[in-house]
């Protein structure tokens, strides 16, 4: 199996240094290239063309919100994960409509990184449940708590509440008893229907619907 490659974003030199060290003390993970600032975390990954860009949200000369949204318009094979020390709504809303896969608190420590790494990696999106449990609450106050589906039927709206809660086909598929074929038939309805064509958007519909409620 080829390796997770990483490209590590951050204008602090010993932080830098020291994610490096984490993500490299994971199996299947590779850190292909270092950035100090947003231009050259851009440069590094169209010339290296990484499965992730870590990046923190603040950076210089293009902050990591921008390079989120150059980097999912451009790379379609490169999936952003923003560092931050926000745990807040605001931040991880922003995050997530500029483009990112995943929103990590700085915080955290190696076994959410590599969760988050192997999820994004995956093709799905991770929150820290901090930050998650306040995006979720936030919408659902936003819309009174009512979901609003539109045409979706009920099982497609369990596959897509489950796909939000980060449930991969494998895990869907035993909780529903269905087989794998079947709820990625589903997802993919799903996306047609809804006229979105990533996971990480459908996570943001859901969550924008209240259709995925808060931790408990």
């Amino acid at each position: 199996m080829d390796p997770i490659r990483v490209l590590v974003a951050d204008d602090h030199t010993l932080v830098r240094a020291g994610i490096r060290a984490l993500l490299q003390a994971l199996e299947g993970v590779e850190v292909v290239a270092e950035a100090g600032d947003g231009r050259e975390a851009l440069a590094l990954a169209r010339a290296h063309r990484p499965d992730i860009l870590l990046t923190d949200i603040a950076m210089p000369l293009l902050s990591g919100l921008e390079l989120a949204g150059v980097v999912a318009r451009e790379l379609e094979t490169t999936r952003v994960v923003i560092l931050s020390m926000h745990a807040s709504e605001e931040y991880a809303r922003r995050a997530l409509e500029a483009g990112a896969a995943g929103y990590l608190l700085k915080d955290s420590g190696l076994a959410e990184l590599e969760i988050a790494v192997r999820a994004v990696a995956r093709g799905e999106t991770y929150l820290s449940p901090a930050v998650s449990k306040h995006v979720i609450a936030e919408y659902l106050r936003r819309t009174d708590g009512a979901p609003a589906t539109g045409p979706l039927t009920p099982r497609q709206c369990e596959i897509l509440r489950l796909l939000a809660e980060g449930q991969t086909t494998k895990g869907i598929a035993r909780r529903l008893g269905i087989s794998d074929k079947t709820v990625e038939a589903h997802r993919a309805q799903l996306m047609e229907r809804l006229g979105i064509h990533d996971l990480a958007g459908l996570v943001r519909y859901a969550i924008r619907t209240g259709l995925v409620g808060p931790e408990e």
